[in-house]
């Protein structure tokens, strides 16, 4: 599982950082981004704004998604971007040898 905050919408209301300090951080322009070992992923809209989430810390991630006032929060599980990509349009595209 991955997420990652979109800046534009975050409050600041730390509902993120308070349930899970572990992933979550608030930093001096007081708006939440996501952390990876230790370090805030501060690149907001950037690849590199995006942050695995160690297991243990999965469902209550996507709790703080949910509870989030300013809707910021937003989690990419593996097991849907696997269905996404086995049941997509490159099905529709396969070519067969005539």
């Amino acid at each position: 599982m991955r997420v990652w905050i979109d800046q534009d919408l975050c409050t600041g209301d730390g509902i993120c950082t308070d349930h899970c300090p572990e992933v979550f951080v608030i930093l001096e322009d007081g708006i939440a981004y996501v952390r990876q070992d230790g370090l805030a992923l501060n690149d907001p809209g950037g690849s590199q704004s995006l942050a695995d989430v160690p297991d243990r810390f999965e469902q209550v991630v996507v709790e703080c998604s949910e509870q989030c006032p300013g809707e910021c929060i937003f989690v990419e599980s593996d097991d849907e971007l696997l269905v996404g990509i086995s049941a997509g349009p490159a099905e529709s595209l396969r070519i067969t040898p005539d």
